[in-house]
């Protein structure tokens, strides 16, 4: 039995209408890393490929605190769904500490490279750490907006709006932030394992 998507109080359709728009771009967000790594794969026959080349260890610390800040941000929702109001600020406050330390340790991470003699582009770059450099980036801008989200529903919480069940934003804040720690966890695997 199929639910009618039309049914439901003008606050129902608005909110199912925002996370069907939510999904979507994830879609559209996973479909645009899955191209980048296919043509990953395929620039991987070139003849100037490296074959020896190491993810910096940096990326590592970063994929740590992108994995408990995914933590945090559940402990957070828990909070909220308890009534916790200090529970969720701890929480909430901890997961935008760890999402910085990930944009730090990747730019950390980028000077290793740098270090080792690896650049994006110019007559030193290669076309291996291009595309590293390249998939980083792009999710670490995706990071910024989940930050800038995250700096939006801190915010709200802090003004108490997510109250009676109108918790909408919180829960949309959630899944992107889960979004991005699963997506790091893809590409940081890819870049080790293929």
């Amino acid at each position: 039995m199929m639910m009618d998507l039309t049914q439901g109080t003008e606050t129902q359709k608005i909110a199912r209408a925002k996370k069907m728009m939510l999904w979507f771009a994830i879609i559209s967000l996973f479909m645009m890393f899955a191209g980048l790594t296919s043509a990953y794969l395929v620039s991987s026959e070139r003849k100037d490929w490296l074959t020896s080349f190491q993810i910096p260890s940096l990326f590592l610390v970063s994929t740590a605190m992108i994995l408990i800040s995914s933590i945090t941000m559940h402990l957070a929702w828990t909070g909220l769904s308890k009534g916790n109001r200090s529970s969720t600020s701890l929480f909430l406050g901890l997961t935008l500490l760890l999402g910085i330390g990930f944009i730090v340790c990747q730019f950390l991470g980028f000077q290793e490279l740098i270090a080792q003699g690896y650049f994006f582009t110019g007559p030193a770059s290669n076309v291996t750490t291009s595309f590293v450099y390249l998939i980083a980036v792009l999710h670490i801008l995706h990071v910024v907006a989940g930050l800038i989200v995250l700096l939006v529903v801190i915010y709200n919480h802090y003004k108490q709006r997510y109250q009676n069940g109108q918790t909408l934003g919180f829960e949309l804040g959630v899944t992107f932030w889960h979004f991005l720690d699963v997506l790091w966890l893809m590409l940081i695997s890819f870049f080790y394992f293929v």
